[in-house]
Order: structure tokens, then sequence, then C-alpha cells
């Protein structure tokens, strides 16, 4: 670094990119070069300008479909002499890119959710952190391995110098030392998300989290120290070269330069997630925030920005909103605040606060050491007594209005401000507002109720209710509505025996927490007995069933389907038992009678009692193989779907869970949408059952399963099954919120909440997103 008691001041400020900045890396070709990577899609090459002072964007890449999250560089070789870039996306894929080409030179597809970090190590390996829980080593366009451990989404990835050896922190609040793709160790110590990782020699690293906390450690296994500065999320960590000073960024709208230690300078910026950092080779500082922008900061004075431009910096910062609700600053009242008179005192530190209120508003100052000034950091909005004390009004980008909202769209991305008067429209507000920050329309009905709920329902319009709707102009859709046929409201989704139909204005969910069972009932008994008497007329001689099996087994039926009130007999299970260990390709209507029986009580008993369980097990997993007969798959999986009716099978299916889903989600992979259906009708059962007990590893598991299968389903029916599942183990649960949330489960379903039919999956999807 330069001098020791010298300080960091703005270099230059680069405009480029359309969205927030997510990730930035500094470049090895051209030299004091540096890449950025974008919500906008893109990444984008930045090279020093002959003038010293600024940066040109040498080109712009795109190969992503989705946001951009991470970036790193692949070092030189033979057949590469400058080089390559990999960036990592919410498309789960990771694109390499040349220095000189801005399209992909190929794709690397493997994980199954964003890709969050990368860090690449000698010999061209690439090391990739995902959402998906896992992080993967890729070697050239292969991947050479999965890293399997944690159980949330994998934040931060590195690769040690010691060859073998790398570095994962998730969102498990975990750090895992891994060799050879084996779990060597496990750091504990934060207390919440890990999110940045940054090596400081083959011994020791650092590690930044969402508990606004940084720790050093030994690949031991011991934390060496506890850093605190920052008071909000910290999203980033760099090394300066040469030695262990190292700067962080977060959600507290600062970047920190730290020296032997201790927080030695602290610069806000105008916009609120500062998301990323990196420090180049002659030690200047380059970061990227939520407002698009990405600024270099040095302390050099020859690279230093003109007056002008710090000028102009400064009153950016000036002019910007602060959220009390942040905590970024203590607890504010605004009566207690002294005048501007407080700011001829000096400060005792550098990046020090002090809150002073001017004419009845509140504004933050920050104490710069290296030129003994309080800089103004923003008016603190909505805080009590602030600009509302004199007109009932907040402040926001120098205007005034009723409310200004913080609205969190998910929980990657950075929060949005919503200004609303309570003249305004709730639905057009809401329109602008998603137009403004080009999000998704689906997001209009939660937007526009968001602000309904937290205004009280005040409002100055008409209180006709014929709105009209900012996308078509016409009148808005109110679910249950029409004026079609009428239906018999509350009818159950499952069975479709009428459809849902809600109050005009108000849509209930009547979909989760399910209580009981899914069951599949639908049979018709004459055409399975003469099936299975077809069949046996061809079964070799040591199957075949006798003229009195085959009566036997027909009262059987009756028994079970309810057609008859006599009770099961031993000798009509036995019967049964004999028939579905029939061969593979006759067994079907043996297994269709098995399907229906275990719904009964008796059957069910006796086949899960602890006797007989886990021959059944055996029996029912045999035919759950990918290559064997789409009728037995089928009908093996909506068997174990009935076992869940009675007490007996439920504890069966419970105690064998980690087998049968093991099993069955193998099934997965075809593309039979009654099997789908059947597979999704078992993950909903376990469900239920997991709702009434705090089984965390079966909700895990149980979430995971419903991710996966969730990848490749096309079925709404079978989806619309996964959703109420998905609703029932997160309902009353934060826990399992947490978890679905870092499995990215709420990012896979969003789409089907604009499905138009079957209305229940739109509907279904939406109450599941509320929770999420």
């Amino acid at each position: 670094m330069a001098g020791e008691g010298s300080m960091f001041r703005l270099r230059c400020s680069l405009l480029g990119h359309g969205q927030d900045v997510r990730g930035l890396t500094r470049g090895l070709f051209p030299e004091g070069s540096f890449v950025s990577v974008s919500r906008d899609r893109t990444a984008r090459l930045w090279v020093p300008d002959g003038l010293n002072r600024g940066f040109t964007e040498m080109h712009c890449m795109s190969g992503h479909s989705n946001f951009v999250s991470c970036v790193c560089i692949i070092p030189p070789s033979d057949l590469y002499p400058r080089g390559l870039i990999a960036t990592g996306g919410n498309d789960h894929n990771i694109c390499i890119f040349t220095v000189d080409n801005p399209a992909p030179l190929y794709v690397l597809r493997g994980h199954k959710n964003t890709v969050c970090s990368l860090s690449s190590g000698k010999f061209g390996t690439l090391l990739s952190g995902s959402w998906d829980t896992t992080a993967k080593v890729w070697l050239n366009d292969k991947c050479m391995m999965t890293l399997q451990g944690h159980t949330a989404a994998i934040w931060a990835v590195k690769i040690l110098p010691e060859q073998g050896l790398m570095l994962t922190g998730s969102a498990d609040k975990t750090i895992k030392l891994w060799k050879a793709g084996r779990c060597e160790r496990t750091f504990t110590g934060h207390e919440d998300c890990v999110r940045g990782l940054a090596i400081l020699s083959e011994m020791e690293f650092l590690s930044c989290a969402n508990d606004a906390s940084v720790r050093r450690w030994q690949i031991s296994g011991e934390c060496l120290q506890v850093y605190y500065g920052h008071t909000n999320y910290i999203y980033s960590i760099s090394v300066f070269p040469r030695c262990k000073d190292f700067v962080t960024t977060g959600e507290d709208r600062s970047l920190r330069i730290w020296k032997q230690g201790e927080c030695a300078q602290t610069i806000r910026l105008p916009a609120q997630s500062v998301w990323c950092c990196c420090v180049l080779d002659n030690g200047d500082i380059v970061v990227g925030a939520s407002d698009g922008i990405i600024r270099v900061f040095t302390e050099s004075l020859e690279r230093t920005a003109s007056a002008e431009e710090i000028q102009a910096f400064e009153n950016e910062l000036a002019q910007a909103s602060i959220d009390p609700k942040t905590g970024d600053l203590g607890d504010i009242n605004a009566d207690d605040l002294p005048g501007k008179e407080h700011l001829k005192d000096p400060g005792t530190r550098d990046g020090q606060t002090r809150l002073i209120k001017d004419n009845g508003k509140v504004e933050a100052y920050q104490w710069s050491v290296s030129e003994e000034r309080w800089i103004k950091i923003g008016d603190v909005v909505g805080s009590s007594g602030a600009t509302q004390q004199m007109s009932g009004k907040i402040l926001f980008e120098g205007k005034e209005y009723d409310y200004v909202f913080t609205i969190d769209v998910n929980e990657n991305g950075p929060s949005y401000k919503l200004p609303y008067n309570i003249t305004d429209d709730p639905w057009l507000t809401a329109y602008n507002f998603l137009q403004k920050h080009d999000l998704n329309p689906m997001f209009l009905d939660q937007v526009a109720k968001f602000i309904m709920d937290n205004t009280k329902g005040q409002t100055l319009l008409s209180t006709s209710n014929q709105f009209s709707d900012p996308f078509t102009g016409a009148g808005r859709y109110v679910p249950g509505s029409s004026s079609g046929s009428s239906t018999i409201p509350g009818a159950d989704p499952f069975t479709g025996i009428g459809a849902y139909q809600s109050a005009a204005a108000k849509v209930e969910n009547i979909y989760f927490p399910k209580k009981d069972a899914v069951t599949f009932d639908q049979a018709n008994p004459t055409q399975i007995l003469g099936k299975l008497k077809e069949l046996n007329g061809s079964a070799a001689e040591e199957h075949k069933l006798t003229e009195d099996d085959l009566i036997i087994l027909e009262k059987l039926l009756s028994a079970t389907c309810n057609t008859s009130t006599e009770t099961p007999t031993a000798q009509q299970l036995q019967t049964l038992w004999r028939a579905v260990n029939w061969p593979e390709d006759i067994v079907f209507p043996a297994l269709d009678i098995l399907r229906l029986s275990v719904r009964h009580p008796t059957v069910n008993e006796n086949f899960c009692n602890e006797k007989e369980q886990v021959q059944l097990i055996i029996l029912l997993l045999k035919f759950l193989n990918p290559k064997g007969k789409q009728a037995n798959q089928l009908l093996a999986l909506r068997a174990l779907c009935n076992c869940f009716v009675n007490h007996a099978g439920q504890k069966l299916m419970m105690e064998q869970r980690d087998e049968i889903m093991t099993q069955a989600i193998e099934m997965k992979s075809g593309n039979n949408k009654n099997i789908h259906i059947a597979l999704a009708t078992l993950t909903l059962n376990y469900a239920v059952c997991l709702h009434k007990v705090n089984n965390v590893e079966g909700k895990a598991q149980c979430l995971s399963v419903i991710s996966t299968i969730m990848e490749v389903v096309q079925d709404l029916e079978a989806i619309f099954r996964l959703l109420v599942a998905l609703g029932t183990l997160i309902s009353d649960d934060t826990n399992a919120v947490q978890l679905a949330k870092s499995l990215g489960v709420d990012s896979q379903i969003r789409k089907y909440a604009s499905v138009s039919e079957p209305a229940k999956v739109k509907e279904c999807c939406r109450f599941v997103l509320n929770l999420l």
C-alpha cells in the first residue's frame, strides 16, 4: 500500500452498466485493467485511459440469459496466453470468454441454480459455488467433481495456494475446507450467512458475513481475530497486494479500508448496497454498487479526481436518502438532535457519523480525518420528526411524499424505494415502480396490495371499484368475479369436483398447509379382474392362480372398494401377496389391487406392521427402477401414496423415508405425466406428515426433492401438487422458509404465478411466494 498515513479519495466514476454491479475482479491483460459484471446480463472489461485518471470500456461481453452474479480471471496458458474471463449467472451457467471477444468461448453447465461465486487455480482449474448448495471443480470445459456437504447456498469460494485445497462459505453459516474433493474441516463462528472469502497466505484467510463481522482464520481451524465496523451485511472482501490489509463493502452504504487490524477509513457511497470490491495491482480500490456505477478510489495524488469531480460526488452523497430502519445510524429521535452548530466540534475518528437537525430535517454527516471536516452523507428520510414534523411529508429524491416504502423483491436482489402519496392510484404506482426498476409485471398485485395494506386504505380516489388495468386499460381481473358457469365454492382442488371460486375481492388460501394425505382412489374392479384372469391364463405353471384364488381376490377387491361390508381375511391377503410377486411383465393388475387394498385399515395394518413392513417396501422399491415397466412404476408410486391413509402406513413411510425418497426421485427422468403426478403426490404426502412433526432433516430432504423434481416436470397438475407440498412444508416454520430460500426455490416457482389455467396453480404459487 502507499504511504501509511495517506487516505483514499475518488479517482473516477464509471457509467456503463444499466443495473447493479454485482462482481469485480482485477484483470491480467491489459495491465491495470479490471472486469465488472452486472444484473444487466453483461460483463465489461475496463482499461486505464491515457490520462492516468479514468478507465475506458474496452469491450462488453454477453452470454447469460439472466443476471450475472460473479467473475474471475483464469490465468494464462499456452493455448490462451492472455488468460480467460469466467462469469457465473442466475441462469445456472458459467460463461468463459477470451479478453478480445464479446461472445463466450464455451459455456459450463451443471449447476441447478444461480452460480454466485468463482475462483481460479493452477493448471486451468475453476471452482464455482451455487445456490444449489454444491461447489463444482472444473478443468477446461469438464466438471471434475462436485463438493457436497453444505446445507444451504454457497455464496463464496476460493482455491488456496496449496494444491488441492479449496474453501467454501455458505448460508448455513459455516466455511468448509476441502482437499481432493473431501471435506477436511468445518469452520464455525459466524452467526449468519458467509458472503465473502479472501486469501492472506498459504496458512491464513479472511471471511465476511451477514453478521457484519470479518474473521481471520488459520487453515488449522482456529479463529485468530474478529473485526467489527460495518453496521449491516458485509458482501465483499478483498486483500491488498503484498500485505495483510484489506477492504470490505456492504449494505450500510460503505467501503471500509482496514489497516493493521483497524478500520482506518470509511467511505460512504450514494447507493444502499455496495455489492463488490477488488484491489488493483497499484493499490487502487474498485467498488460496484446498486446504482449501477463503478467507482475507483486511490491514495495517489496524481490519480485523484479533479476538485470538480470530487465536489460532484459529495453533492450526490449529500442528496442521498438514508432509511433509518436499516439501523446504520442507530436509534434516531429527532427531538433530541442538536443543530448545525454541533458540526463545529471536530470528530474523533475517520468515518464517525453525526446527526443534526436543520430546519426540521435530519441530516447525516461523516468526519474525514484527512480533510479535517464533516462531509454530508445524506438526508435521513422517515425518521421521527424529520420533514414530516413540518409538513407531514417525507423527502425522497427532492420531492415530498406521504410514504416512502422499502420493497424487497427477492433475497438476492437490492431493496428498492417506492414513494407514494395518498392521492395516487396504488395500481398505477405499482405499475410505474415495476417499469422503472425493470421488474416482472407479475408482482403488480403483490406491490399494489402492499401499498394498500401499509397505507391502511387511505386514498383520495373515488370509492368506485372499477379499477383500470395499467397493462390493458380494461377493468382489472379479480379472481372468481367472472359471470361464467356457477361452481361449488371451496371444492377440493385435487379432485377437481367443482372448480374453486373465491369471493370477488379476496382469494383465500384453501391449498395449504394440507392436513390429510392425497390418495389414488379411482378404480374399475371389473377391468382389473378381467386383466388379472387374462394374464393368469398365460402365466407359467408355478405362478398360476387357481379359480378359488381368483374368487378370493375378487372378494378382497369388493371389500376394499366399499362394495361389500366384509372385512378382508388373512387368506385374501396371503393370496394377494402371492399375486404381487408375479414376474414384472404380468404383475401390474395385482399391483393395482394392492394399491386399492392398502387403503383399508385391516390391509394397511397387516402389510405395514413391524413384521411385514420391510417386505412391502422391498417389493415396491423393486418396481421403482428407471429401466422397468412404466405401468409398474406408476402403480408402485400410487401404492406408496395410499399407504399414508392409515397410522401404520404413515409410521412405515416415515421410518423408511430416506430410502423411499432416494429411490422414488429416480422416476423424475421419464416423460410420463402420470408418473410425475404420482411422484409429486408422494412428496406432498411426506410434506403433510413432516408438517406435523419438527423433523429438520426430513424437511430438508423433502425441499431438496421438490426443487429437483421442479427442474424437470412439465405437467401442471404435478407442479400444483409440488407447490402445495412446498407451502405445507414451510407453513409456520421460519427455518424451512430460510432453507427453501437458500435452495432458490422462489426463483424456480416464480414463473407459475402467471399461469392462466388452471387458476389453482397461479393462486397456490402466489401464496407460496408470499411466505418466501
